[in-house]
């Protein structure tokens, strides 16, 4: 058996000892919604380091934790704390939670991150739902013997991010009168912040906001067919646009001004989701 296919399968089977929870919605959170689980109706709760081979997280801020519940209706299991490849990890690693929340039945991969605004006209404290993505600055997920049981060895990434899901999105946020931007998002390695210049390449490449973490989430995840939607925090404007230097506490503190709008247009999000059709 494939190793990566074999240390998945042993997670699954380790999470499976300790709910059999089937969740329709994945909800990946990014920096300032990290308490959203908090107002769900929980059912279970299991921490990473109680999977057997489960990357743990090791960002301040991320609790490591699965959370299954229900956002009224719909059952979610909510990734409270991502795994980034900056943390040393492999792609193969950072992807796994992925995989393993639609082994457990999840159909849509809700993602949400906080990012950096590249956009002309973007403003810190916007959301922006992400339209599409460039990923050649991070090794694909895809790399290595394919795993069949998965997914098809070149799947198409003409569309990643589901357009019925994403109209969903807007339409909650237009009910909120709630603005939000839409555009493309770019990963890169991090740890370090990007350089003014690596911005203004960037831009030149198309991109809107720029992050470390998503893209390799959404890829894997499109592999598996499954339906992704993403939305991106701008807590910051990007080297060269924002004067000022960069820390991850100015992140976390606009993140967390944010977070009540942006848990709201989330939970209103996924409860639309529950009554589509998703086949």
């Amino acid at each position: 058996m494939n190793p990566v296919y074999e240390k998945l399968m042993n997670c699954y089977e380790s999470i499976r000892k300790k709910t059999d929870f089937k969740p329709l919605v994945a909800l990946v959170l990014g920096s300032g919604l990290g308490d959203y689980a908090n107002g769900i109706r929980v059912v279970d709760t299991v921490s990473y380091s109680e999977i057997e081979g489960f990357p743990v997280s090791t960002v301040p801020g991320h609790a490591g934790r699965f959370i299954f519940g229900y956002v009224e209706d719909v059952p979610v299991v909510c990734m409270q704390g991502r795994v980034h490849y900056y943390e040393g990890y492999s792609m193969q690693d950072v992807v796994l939670p992925t995989r393993l929340m639609k082994l457990l039945g999840a159909k849509v991969l809700f993602l949400t991150n906080a990012a950096g605004g590249i956009k002309l006209g973007m403003h810190a404290g916007e959301l922006m739902l992400i339209t599409g993505h460039i990923s050649c600055f991070v090794p694909s997920p895809l790399i290595g013997p394919n795993l069949d049981e998965l997914g098809p060895r070149f799947p198409d990434m003409s569309e990643v991010y589901d357009k019925k899901l994403s109209h969903i999105i807007k339409k909650c946020a237009y009910d909120m009168d709630f603005p939000i931007q839409e555009g493309t998002y770019l990963q890169l390695t991090g740890p370090q912040y990007e350089s003014p210049q690596e911005i203004a390449m960037c831009r030149m490449l198309g991109a809107d906001a720029v992050g470390m973490s998503t893209v390799c989430e959404a890829i894997a995840a499109k592999h598996m067919g499954m339906k992704i939607v993403g939305i991106s925090c701008v807590t910051n404007l990007a080297a060269g646009i924002n004067p000022t230097p960069l820390s991850h506490a100015e992140v976390q503190e606009m993140a967390d001004q944010v977070a009540p709008k942006f848990k709201e247009l989330v939970t209103r999000s996924i409860v639309a989701f529950g009554n589509t059709t998703l086949d």
